[in-house]
């Protein structure tokens, strides 16, 4: 995706400087980095990135109709937040309740949010027992995210994407829906398709690759 980006700190920015509309309190709205796209042509969208919200609009859009588009998608983005778990807590106490009904209670070294993946949804240390979910998963619904921790949880029993793996991890309940959301979610934003021969549809790294390495986007907000 061809784009053209402009950073902005609170209070959030729509833009080259214009200043965006909502009335939503500074404490609670991250930072807003607003891109332009000569590839986008009528669709707008939003999602989490490294702590801040991208806006990605078309390049030939006014900047009256940029701003309200900035501060629509924002405000809707931050309206879904807390749909899935929040924090690393949370996060921990959700996948010991899928270890227990799917794998047979394995558990993690460590399971946490990081904000650093930018390729893949999540990964994992089978040396260490680290799993790490990348930050773009925070807002999807929790089936999907569910279904990724189930995939990463998987990686502890088993290591490589071989037979055994895809037993174990095919017992999430809506594998494929959920990778139908994230493969749709992962062409939204031009990054290249899975390889369905190594994680089932989700981009991850093999298990035996340090826990915070880069991972994939996801909790896109479109208009």
């Amino acid at each position: 995706m061809a784009v053209q980006r402009s950073s902005s700190t609170p209070p959030a920015t729509a833009g080259h400087g214009v200043p965006s509309s909502s009335s939503a309190p500074l404490l609670a709205r991250p930072p807003v980095e607003v891109r332009t796209s000569s590839r986008r042509r009528k669709t707008a969208a939003a999602f989490f990135e490294g702590g801040r919200i991208v806006v990605v609009v078309p390049s030939r859009t006014s900047v009256r109709e940029r701003d309200e588009l900035v501060d629509g998608l924002v405000r809707r983005l931050l309206a879904r937040r807390g749909r899935a778990v929040s924090s690393d807590a949370e996060l921990e106490a959700r996948a010991a309740q899928l270890a227990d009904r799917h794998l047979g209670g394995v558990r993690p070294a460590s399971i946490r949010w990081v904000g650093n993946q930018q390729r893949r949804w999540a990964s994992c240390s089978t040396a260490s027992g680290h799993i790490r979910i990348s930050s773009r998963l925070r807002l999807v619904p929790a089936w999907v995210l569910d279904t990724v921790i189930v995939h990463e949880l998987a990686h502890l029993l088993e290591a490589s994407h071989s037979q055994r793996f895809h037993e174990l991890a095919g017992r999430a309940p809506r594998l494929a829906e959920a990778e139908a959301y994230l493969a749709g979610y992962q062409l939204g934003l031009g990054l290249a398709p899975a390889d369905p021969s190594t994680g089932g549809g989700f981009t991850d790294e093999p298990a035996t690759v340090a826990a915070d390495g880069a991972a994939g986007e996801l909790g896109v907000i479109t208009c």
